[in-house]
């Protein structure tokens, strides 16, 4: 769920890992112009790792990288539709081509559209399922091709909370969500022998433009009581976790699905 990190927090987030951890990696990271997604392209690049970010928004992508190369981040955009599965061969194979290999995908494009079952329409709900889902399934298989040739690779795949604990009103970002954890399992399962690691990451509420009308007032108060620790997190608190299962602190870890709640689905 979408925000940005400012710089000082990205400082005090590439200090908690080892200089040049990620040196020498190519790392794509679908929705990676806002929110979680410029959060975990910000910290993969600030460690070292070559960044691809890729969205519809171009004007998004472009202040991202914007800022990005500013600070000497290594640094690509790509616009695409990830609901396009024409356009996401496309762009991975232009990756590949272009970069020589793609060690990390991050799926985490990610759209909801809240309605009660009752009024939602077919198409409310195809739109969710076509973003949070099956662009995990389009980016997936095309991603997995160099990672099979090189016989190394890690897949990190963006559920929610929503997908392990469900919620009223959001049957059609539940179901997606949830189906992402067990697309991961599969994935993990069927790419272990060849090196491949597949995890999913689990926010819960993230201080994001997608969340920003819960920051303040009663409303914010009423989630957070519902929270063990007591408060919403940061795009931070996602991007660590996505370094640690990307680089070699993770390299024993696939087919799992870390949630990053504040305690919210115990």
């Amino acid at each position: 769920m979408p925000d940005t990190t400012g710089g000082s927090d990205l400082a005090s987030m590439a200090a908690i890992f080892r200089p040049g951890l990620l040196d020498g990696q190519v790392a794509l990271v679908t929705g990676g112009g806002t929110g979680i997604g410029l959060g975990i392209s910000q910290l993969l690049a600030e460690l070292g790792a070559h960044v691809v970010m890729a969205s519809r928004k171009p004007a998004n992508l472009e202040a991202a990288r914007a800022d990005i190369a500013s600070r000497g981040g290594k640094v690509s955009a790509v616009q695409l539709d990830v609901r396009d599965p024409e356009q996401v061969k496309a762009a991975v194979d232009g990756v590949a081509q272009q970069l020589g290999r793609i060690d990390v995908l991050v799926n985490n494009a990610g759209i909801s559209k809240d309605n009660l079952l009752m009024r939602m329409t077919n198409e409310q709900w195809e739109q969710v399922i076509q973003v949070n889902l099956n662009s995990v399934f389009y980016m997936t298989k095309q991603v997995i091709r160099p990672m099979m040739k090189a016989r190394s690779g890690v897949i990190i795949n963006m559920s929610s909370i929503i997908g392990e604990i469900g919620n009223a009103g959001q049957a059609s970002y539940a179901a997606s969500k949830a189906g992402v954890i067990g697309f991961t399992k599969s994935v993990a399962k069927e790419l272990g022998s060849r090196n491949i690691r597949c995890n999913a990451i689990a926010p819960g509420f993230i201080e994001t433009d997608m969340t920003s009308y819960l920051k303040d007032g009663e409303g914010a108060e009423k989630y957070k009581s519902n929270i063990p620790l007591g408060k919403f997190g940061a795009a931070s608190d996602v991007a660590n976790v996505v370094v640690f299962l990307a680089s070699d602190m993770g390299s024993y870890v696939t087919g799992q699905t870390i949630s990053v709640c504040g305690g919210l689905n115990i």
